[in-house]
């Protein structure tokens, strides 16, 4: 059976290498993340509240560097 070209799918799971600009604004995200990540580690007490919130940050970066890759900026 033949697939149907999905373009969604394509652009998800195709790797995008980075455009002029781009590692920067990766890493000046990664470094503001940085900074939070440090904040609720230091603020919040040890447990599943502060890991389940520093998973969160690190999956919102994550996002927003796949949200760049895939649709430039």
């Amino acid at each position: 059976m033949e697939r149907r070209v999905n373009l969604d799918l394509e652009k998800r799971f195709t790797y995008h290498p980075p455009k002029l600009g781009q590692p920067e604004i990766y890493q000046a995200l990664r470094e503001q993340a940085k900074d939070l990540a440090y904040s609720i580690a230091e603020k919040v007490p040890a447990g599943r509240e502060q890991a389940s919130a520093l998973t969160h940050l690190e999956t919102a970066i994550f996002w927003a560097n796949a949200g760049v890759a895939r649709h430039g900026s």
